[in-house]
């Protein structure tokens, strides 16, 4: 909960290409400073492949909220009834949206 608490904070947050900071965030950054910030692991700045590396795997069907979703060069935090929150683009900045908006590839817990 502490994950998605701190996520939350950043609704609405420019997103910008390799940003880190609350100024603008990219998806790797957002999940990444999330974690750090929220203090459920001290991961530092992380490419969507560095945070797959790092993470559990778990199956698509056991998902929990707080867990990661990753996508083809992008990566959201599962919230719960299909959602993610996630560095969606330069339009929306960070947001929520569906989790099945594309193929998921991985599912990870950080724990």
């Amino acid at each position: 909960q502490r994950l998605l608490n701190e996520a939350a904070r950043y609704l609405g947050t420019p997103y910008v290409w390799g940003g880190y900071s609350p100024s603008g965030f990219d998806c790797s950054g957002f999940v990444s400073y999330c974690l750090v910030h929220s203090g459920v692991r001290n991961t530092g700045r992380l490419t969507a492949q560095g945070l797959y590396n790092i993470c559990t795997p778990v199956s698509q069907s056991d998902a929990q909220p707080g867990d990661l979703i990753l996508y083809e060069g992008h990566v959201g935090i599962y919230m719960g009834d299909g959602k993610i929150i996630n560095a969606m683009n330069e339009a929306q900045g960070i947001g929520v949206c569906s989790a099945t908006y594309t193929n998921i590839v991985a599912v990870r817990r950080v724990l």
